[in-house]
């Protein structure tokens, strides 16, 4: 039998009991001995996943080129033997064989799939080593590992000396910024557009969840109409995508439109715009939403689940939640897990049954995580329950000892309580600690532009507008009989600087900003990343009011859509 001959049939094989019979006959016919076909052999080991067949027979070779080596590195990387792979590797560079572009990327993608920044900084040394860092596959494979890692500079840094970066390569990029930085990802995706690449599905879904993280809407407009324009398909990939990119910039009523549109759904697609509504407080809306996907013959998952009793938690559907929750084991087979849990804390935690809730976190038999006391915390927070927010913040800071967070949510309820002295001794111990609170930030969007803002901000050049509009608007609220809500201020200070330093907070500055530059007419949109203040919602209300405009409203937790003076939240938040 010749060589051409044995690769055709092992070409023909289906699985690895016709690959052993094979092999046993070229053992017979002497036609193992040729090095072609013995790593052909090896080759479809590997790709069948027999890796321990694959190791046996790459032992007994006693000639081996590059191709051989390169195989089973590969090999032990595709079935997920990430110490296979690196000792391979590491005897393949003791042997003085030179690594190529087609042995390095796997061990790269190995570094990649496990996050190994260290042993990946080491292969880099590798690749320089060998002069391969010009390699197009080498050096898209190191920029991948490196955004992966979320070391987004040198992934960056490679990305920029490449000489021809492929589609895949752009899209990679792209992904790593949406997950840090989702501005500099569509400013990315511009110049990838400028430079004649033209983008997949794929590097578009990558854009839509980049979209989605920013919260821009202009963003989020273009983006549709290039979909539209150059003929992608609404898949349930796309689709659903675009769903979560209109609900996180503040439109629910086009994410419904896609939702219609789509041709084909599945679980993820309608457990995404259950999600969508409960983000805008539109409880109601959502449970419609899951009755309907029933009927469809849609069977819901544990994420459909979340979806909705978050959204029954944040439209205070107590009852409506208790029941979704109940029928999760006994209707549909799903077992609760500690995301389920934490929507059920949450839930009666604002409704003010606190003690439910703890007896709730004390009966239940999955690992409790930082969340689940988080929104115990935060429901002890609201109802001003000084005992339980104790219990809960010592759970915390065993679990999460180097969370800011934590310190700041419970300094926050001890100064609302007016105990300034367990206020002092927190903030001392984040001192210590050297933990920082995360500072407040509020963005606009105006005429395509997002500016951001932060407490007592000037940077902004028509700063004197901006903080004479906003004195003007404090008294016609006045007026109307707006009270700042100094209880919001949790500093110790005299009640006139309290009602200052309400008056200069993000979110007054980006809508003061809004009404200058935004037609009549128009939404004012803002994205917060902290929760908004108690006295930063009523003010917006009575804005919304008195100005006569719409303020679309998104904090770290959902949206608040105020108009006519009225939140969609209605002031369960």
């Amino acid at each position: 039998m010749g060589v051409e001959s044995c690769i055709d049939l092992l070409l023909r094989c289906r699985n690895v009991f016709h690959i052993r019979q094979v092999h046993a006959l070229m053992v017979v016919n002497g036609t193992f001995q040729d090095l072609v076909v013995a790593n052909k052999l090896l080759h479809i080991y590997c790709q069948h996943k027999a890796i321990d067949d694959a190791y046996s027979l790459f032992d007994r070779m006693t000639v081996r080129d590059p191709k051989t080596w390169s195989v089973m590195v590969g090999g032990f990387a595709k079935v997920g033997d990430h110490e296979g792979c690196y000792a391979i590797f590491r005897e393949f560079l003791r042997c003085g064989v030179t690594p190529d572009n087609y042995t390095l990327p796997f061990v790269i993608r190995t570094c990649r799939d496990i996050k190994d920044l260290q042993m990946g900084r080491v292969i880099h040394d590798v690749v320089l080593k060998h002069g391969l860092l010009l390699d197009d596959f080498v050096c898209a494979s190191l920029v991948d590992m490196y955004a992966k890692c979320m070391v987004v500079e040198d992934a960056q840094r490679l990305f920029e000396r490449m000489l021809s970066k492929d589609l895949v390569t752009w899209t990679v990029m792209i992904s790593a910024y949406a997950d840090c930085n989702a501005y500099e990802s569509l400013v990315l995706f511009d110049r990838m557009r400028e430079e004649g690449v033209v983008p997949d599905k794929v590097a578009m879904v990558t854009v839509v969840n980049a979209c989605a993280k920013l919260g821009a809407m202009h963003r989020a407009r273009f983006v549709n109409e290039y979909i539209v324009r150059n003929g992608f398909s609404l898949d349930v990939i796309l689709g659903t995508a675009m769903i979560d990119m209109y609900a996180k910039c503040g439109n629910i009523d086009s994410a419904r439109e896609v939702f219609d549109r789509m041709k084909e759904k599945n679980v993820i697609s309608w457990s995404a715009m259950i999600a969508a509504y409960g983000y805008h407080g539109r409880g109601k809306e959502a449970i419609d939403l899951f009755h309907m996907m029933l009927s469809c013959g849609i069977l819901p998952n544990r994420v459909t689940f979340v979806s909705l009793l978050y959204a029954c938690s944040h439209a205070g559907l107590i009852e409506e939640g208790l029941l979704c929750f109940n029928s999760m084991w006994e209707e549909h087979a799903v077992r609760p897990d500690v995301k389920h849990y934490t929507c059920m804390v949450d839930l009666l935690g604002r409704a003010g049954r606190l003690d439910e809730a703890l007896r709730l976190i004390e009966t239940i038999t999955v690992e409790k995580d930082e969340r689940l006391w988080s929104a115990f915390l935060g429901a002890c927070r609201i109802h001003g329950n000084m005992e339980l927010a104790e219990k809960a913040a010592n759970s915390l800071l065993e679990l999460q000892p180097q969370n800011p967070g934590h310190y700041v949510l419970l300094s926050n309820i001890y100064a609302k309580a007016g105990k300034w002295e367990n206020v002092a001794k927190f903030r001392d111990m984040m001192t210590q600690r050297k933990l920082k609170k995360l500072p407040g930030w509020t963005w606009i969007e105006v005429d395509n532009k997002t500016y951001q803002f932060s407490v007592g901000d000037r940077s902004h050049p028509q700063s004197k507008k901006i903080y004479e509009m906003l004195m003007s608007l404090i008294k016609k609220l006045e007026m109307a009989g707006y009270v700042p809500d100094t209880d919001f201020v949790l500093q110790d200070v005299e009640e006139e600087v309290k009602q200052e330093m309400l008056y200069i907070h993000s979110e007054k500055l980006a809508i003061a900003f809004g009404l200058i530059a935004i037609p009549e007419g128009e939404p004012i949109r803002i994205s917060k990343n902290l929760r908004v203040c108690g006295d930063c919602h009523t003010f917006s209300k009575m804005v919304s009011a008195i100005m006569r405009r719409s303020i679309i409203v998104r904090d770290a937790n959902r949206f608040h859509h105020f108009s006519n003076g009225t939140c969609s939240c209605g002031d369960y938040w």
